[in-house]
């Protein structure tokens, strides 16, 4: 049975993707900072952001994955992140710290310790990014800046890993998660003009972004390496047009 450990697995995008694995047949092994019970696979509880750290915890917690993959990881998704939303005269040194651990180095330090298991498999490493790595708004710098730096770090670990491990990126628009959904919870016809504003008329389901990291992850993409996979409901191509009423 093949084996995938899905960082934040769960959140909305990450509880979809370990359930399009483990439906695919997959053994999953969910990690998230928030401990969750109930799951049809095994989710460890530890918070990635402090893996720069290398101490104890770390260890042991590289241990139990080594453990349960049983010397080899098919495929890694680097999915956990953190949105922090201020100014740039608001923006403090600790709101980088957390932002670049969590959304930048944890996966680093993941695909760097995990690598030899994922060699040997041959395996795959999918790295959730976001379409403000490519095109955002206002107040999102601490955002941007790591998902840009995510999807640099795609392609050049795509270089230097292959053939043995492919390396790509899935690059997510508006998805229809419990945090976004929150974000509207006094504004549904913001929501709703959210959906619309899309080619698409809709947002995308967290599935459909797993779907992608599922397909990313199998042989039939065994000749992709080093790429974006957009899922953005044609957003992404979308020029504003100010006269439009």
């Amino acid at each position: 049975m093949p084996s995938v450990v899905i960082t934040g697995a769960a959140g909305g995008i990450g509880t979809a993707t370990c359930n399009v694995f483990l439906d695919a047949g997959y053994k999953v092994i969910g990690v998230d900072r928030r401990k969750t019970t109930g799951r049809a696979y095994e989710m460890i509880p530890f918070d990635i952001s402090g893996l720069g750290r290398k101490d104890e915890s770390c260890l042991k917690f590289f241990e139990h994955i080594k453990e349960l993959v049983n010397g080899r990881l098919d495929v890694l998704i680097n999915n956990a992140a953190i949105q922090i939303f201020k100014p740039i005269d608001q923006i403090n040194n600790e709101d980088w710290i957390e932002t670049l651990n969590t959304n930048l180095l944890a996966p680093f330090w993941l695909i760097q310790e995990l690598l030899p298991l994922l060699r040997r498999a041959k395996g795959n490493v999918v790295n959730i990014a976001s379409i403000h790595a490519k095109v955002t708004k206002s107040k999102f710098t601490l955002y941007t800046t790591s998902k840009g730096a995510l999807m640099s770090l795609t392609r050049t670990l795509a270089l230097e890993l292959a053939p043995d491990v492919r390396v790509n990126a899935v690059v997510p628009a508006a998805t229809d998660t419990p945090m976004l959904r929150a974000s509207f919870e006094n504004d549904p016809e913001g929501f709703k003009a959210l959906g619309e504003y899309h080619p698409m008329q809709r947002i995308a389901r967290p599935e459909e972004v797993g779907h992608v990291a599922l397909f990313l992850a199998s042989p039939q993409a065994s000749f992709i390496t080093g790429s974006a996979y957009s899922i953005d409901g044609g957003i992404g191509a979308c020029l504003p047009d100010p006269a439009k009423k």
